[in-house]
């Protein structure tokens, strides 16, 4: 099924953050529907930088696919600002599309841009995201690729010229609307009763941002139609990653931290190793 097809159910679709093969087969075998990529996630774990626009096009371009070569599910991906003007953001949406992205997500701020939820963002003119909008919308190769429109605007303009841009966006062909980091539920109900029967509505949930935490079956009863989680998986795993370094150096030895990792037949059975010896030994004598 398309990601388009799924929005047609009222039902929230969840889409965990992901940032490699590894992370985006493990949540497939959870049992989720799609995934997200984020430019954060890239930053955070290639690089061991913040989310202030330091990755690159190419450097999610790789990533992206190599994701689709491990998993078939849709991948959501962060497109930033579209990495340039009007003509760089059809680029990044042919390079994306054919990398095996479902949706691109593009946002208003100028570039280089900043996580949604740090503050200081700058945005560009309504005028010149309505064109990354459209240019995209006329780049992909296929009509289920959609446009995922974000605005940072209410940390930077409030609420209500969010709401304005956000129009914008929808008249120029987004095909989701994604407005970052509403302050309290009440503006997330605001959200909705404003595009709510229009266009599906798209929330970001971050540990520790600016919009209270909210479970998905919260947000669905509120009227939204996609919520992510895109770095949780980095967090989670840089929390674990200093416990194990640290219990490490203490020790000497894995042995105190075994009960947390997964030994070697343990990993291989996760990543199907067995499963792909199989398979290539049918093709080892023609």
């Amino acid at each position: 099924m398309s990601l388009r097809s799924r929005l047609q159910d009222k039902s929230i679709l969840i889409a965990p953050g992901v940032y490699d093969g590894l992370t985006a087969a493990i949540a497939e075998d959870a049992g989720f529907e799609a995934l997200y990529l984020s430019g954060a996630a890239i930053a955070y774990t290639r690089l061991g930088r913040p989310d202030i626009g330091l990755t690159s096009v190419s450097e999610m371009t790789d990533t992206m696919a190599l994701i689709r070569d491990r998993v078939s599910l849709p991948v959501i991906i962060d497109a930033d600002t579209g990495f340039g003007n009007a003509l760089n953001a059809q680029r990044t949406m042919r390079l994306y599309e054919r990398a095996g992205a479902s949706a691109l997500q593009v946002e208003d701020q100028t570039f280089p841009k900043r996580c949604g939820h740090l503050s200081d963002k700058s945005l560009v003119p309504v005028g010149e995201m309505a064109g990354k909008i459209a240019a995209m919308a006329d780049a992909r190769a296929s009509e289920e690729t959609l446009v995922i429109a974000r605005t940072d605007a209410i940390a930077v303009e409030g609420f209500d010229q969010a709401i304005a841009r956000a129009e914008a966006y929808v008249a120029a062909g987004a095909d989701v609307l994604f407005v970052e980091a509403p302050r309290s539920g009440d503006e997330l109900q605001k959200v909705v009763n404003h595009f709510g029967d229009r266009v599906p509505l798209l929330a970001n949930m971050v540990e520790g941002g600016a919009t209270p935490l909210q479970s998905a079956t919260d947000l669905e009863t509120l009227g939204y139609s996609i919520v992510i989680f895109p770095g949780g998986i980095v967090r989670a795993l840089a929390r674990t990653a200093r416990d194990y370094y640290a219990s490490l150096r203490e020790n000497g030895s894995n042995r105190p931290f075994a009960d947390r990792m997964y030994d070697f037949d343990g990993l291989n059975q996760r990543i199907g190793t067995d499963a792909m010896l199989a398979l290539g030994r049918r093709y080892e004598s023609r």
